[in-house]
């Protein structure tokens, strides 16, 4: 979460170029949204897991980032492919994820829903929250995203799950009681998938970033340069997860 801010900076300061970065997590990292009440978090059974958890920069609920592939891009406000409002520039990106994903095999479609339903916040996971035009397959949610707008650009990431047991993450959030993360897990299951369960097969986090590297190329007609972070954003990074992301007054802001 550090990178993907200071990356924003930077570009925000034109020292960097705008970027789609794609990446994984280790160890495994519970992330909660930017207004999501810590409490939800189970911190001991993390420890018991060897997992990390960080308060994300954007909305949203709980994301367990494991055998998944993380993707940002991040970019100044006067980027036209980000231009317009939050669900605009939002159904552009979708496009590079669609064909992404259809490059896979995967037919998703980005589902509009007909008024919006409201936020359900007395739910803690971020896949079992339907959002407008999400990325589904088969009615269940394959890609979550969220997207922050700040004076120094726009920065939009999300999780595409590649395989595993889903409800892992209900074994690290606060419940009433146990009947209550049973029916968590059942709910989670019924509205979100991985990619290894539409295809059959498992996927390689390298087959799905070269995917998302070609369909952002040919969506959005760019010309992609793979490139290594900056002295300066690999420094501010550092200070991030100092002051930020790895402070209390940032993890438990609320």
């Amino acid at each position: 979460m550090a990178v993907d801010e200071a990356i924003l900076q930077s570009i925000g300061q034109n020292r960097s170029l705008p970027t789609l970065r794609l990446y994984a997590w280790s160890p495994p990292c519970l992330s909660i949204g930017y207004a999501q009440p810590c409490a939800d978090v189970d911190r001991q059974k993390l420890h018991y897991f060897g997992w990390d958890w960080v308060r994300r920069p954007t909305g949203g609920r709980a994301i367990l980032h494991t055998d998944e592939l993380t993707y940002s891009v991040i970019a100044p406000s006067t980027e036209p492919r980000l231009a317009g409002g939050v669900l605009e520039s939002y159904q552009r990106l979708s496009r590079a994820l669609l064909a992404a994903l259809f490059s896979l095999g995967i037919p998703a479609i980005s589902n509009p829903i007909n008024p919006p339903s409201p936020p359900r916040n007395t739910q803690a996971i971020c896949f079992e929250v339907p959002s407008n035009y999400e990325i589904v397959i088969s009615g269940k949610k394959l890609i979550g995203s969220a997207q922050a707008r700040r004076k120094e650009g726009v920065l939009q990431h999300g999780s595409l799950p590649l395989l595993g047991d889903l409800t892992r993450i209900t074994g690290v959030l606060v419940y009433a009681d146990e009947s209550a993360r049973e029916e968590a897990r059942w709910r989670l299951l019924a509205h979100a998938t991985t990619v290894e369960t539409v295809l059959g097969r498992p996927l390689s986090w390298d087959a799905a970033a070269n995917a998302f590297i070609n369909a952002f190329q040919s969506e959005l007609n760019l010309d992609l340069l793979q490139d290594e972070l900056t002295g300066q954003e690999i420094s501010a990074a550092r200070e991030l997860v100092k002051d930020k992301y790895g402070h209390p007054s940032w993890l438990q802001r609320i």
